[in-house]
């Protein structure tokens, strides 16, 4: 009787291909249904005239057009980057001190970094509503010897953006020092010995040893920043919904409203095209900047 030979087992640099493959598939799959799928049909119908229902029609580059020349849509851009760079400045320059402080020998180090933390996990449209009430009702009765803050602040189309850029660095901070939390813990502690016995100033210190050992850190912090900045959307809902009139109205909420509410759904896809255009160049472009003065330090 003939014995014959088990099959030998199949290794297991052949069985990973086929594991790597049924893992990665599926979120291909699923990525390119609700996110490429959509993005592709959004751009088809930017060069047409459809309102959201009902038939439609070719246009050509009618849209983005007509874009240049509509003074709300400007209105709008012009908002929206002058918000996202001073809200962007505000919020490196707290998380950054903040940081620092938390990185120091203080008691109860690990508890204060969670109270930083939370505003990050917190419902934006529910704080918001929160900051509105404290807008509206406290800070009159507080502040009341102050013009400014007498009147409801958010009734004026002048300092309304105030607001809204007092409630997204508050938020955006929590994010941002974890980042540079996270960039200071790799400093080694024999530099700043180093430099404190050859006498340098805590001020020297930080010019000299600490930010340019967290430029990369402060790169990212930037950009992420200023790209969620310039999309702020939730803040402006649950503060001032866009007004007084139009006055803190940003691109992403125009895009919003005319899109899905005011029959331009074609013209407004065009717009958060062009808008995703700005976005891309406005971060490629910091990165390039940033980039540039890691490697000058």
């Amino acid at each position: 009787m003939a014995i014959t030979a088990a099959p030998a087992p199949r290794s297991r640099s052949k069985l990973a291909p086929r594991a790597y493959y049924w893992f990665v598939w599926p979120a291909v799959i699923a990525f390119a249904a609700f996110h490429t799928l959509p993005v592709v049909i959004g751009v088809f119908f930017s060069f047409t005239n459809y309102a959201g229902y009902g038939t439609w029609d070719f246009v050509g580059f009618a849209n983005y057009l007509n874009i240049f020349r509509d003074d709300r849509v400007l209105q709008a851009y012009t908002f929206s980057f002058l918000f996202a760079i001073v809200a962007t400045v505000l919020t490196n320059a707290i998380s950054l001190a903040i940081a620092l402080g938390l990185n120091a020998k203080i008691r109860a180090r690990n508890f204060w970094r969670g109270v930083y933390f939370v505003p990050y996990i917190l419902a934006v449209l529910v704080v918001g509503y929160v900051f509105q009430f404290l807008f509206s009702n406290s800070l009159p009765k507080i502040l009341s010897g102050i013009p400014l803050f007498r009147d409801n602040i958010l009734t004026n189309p002048d300092w309304a953006w105030t607001a809204i850029v007092v409630l997204a660095v508050w938020q955006a901070c929590a994010f941002s020092i974890i980042i540079y939390l996270a960039g200071l813990q790799t400093i080694p502690a024999d530099i700043y010995e180093a430099a404190s016995i050859d006498g340098a100033t805590p001020a020297r210190q930080f010019r000299s040893i600490t930010f340019p050992l967290i430029s990369a850190f402060f790169t990212i912090n930037v950009v992420l920043s200023l790209k969620g900045f310039l999309q702020v959307f939730d803040p402006i809902i649950a503060l001032t919904n866009g007004g007084p009139g139009t006055s803190t109205e940003s691109v992403t909420m125009l895009i919003f409203r005319g899109g899905f509410t005011g029959g331009e759904f074609a013209y407004q896809t065009a717009n958060a095209v062009i808008f995703f255009i700005v976005i891309t160049i406005v971060s490629l472009l910091q990165f390039r900047v940033l980039q540039r003065r890691e490697a000058d330090f």
